[in-house]
């Protein structure tokens, strides 16, 4: 009868998808494009936080206007 052979379990951590992509990133782009992508991603997230902001502070301004009037 043979022992079923050992198998090791390794603590390593399964990367996310994000961390895949950077990666992927870091290998098929210089520095420079990459750092223009990342900053082109945050100029993007910034203006949809603008636009969330305008569209709120809108709401505002028509209750306060609808409860004058």
């Amino acid at each position: 009868m043979q022992a079923a052979p050992e198998r090791h379990v390794t603590a390593h951590p399964i990367p996310s998808v994000t961390g895949a992509l950077r990666a992927v990133e870091s290998l098929l782009l210089s520095g420079g494009q990459r750092t223009a992508r990342r900053n082109a991603w945050t100029a993007v997230l910034e203006d949809r936080r603008r636009a969330k902001d305008r569209v709120e502070a809108q709401h505002v301004l028509e209750a306060v206007a609808a409860r004058t009037s």
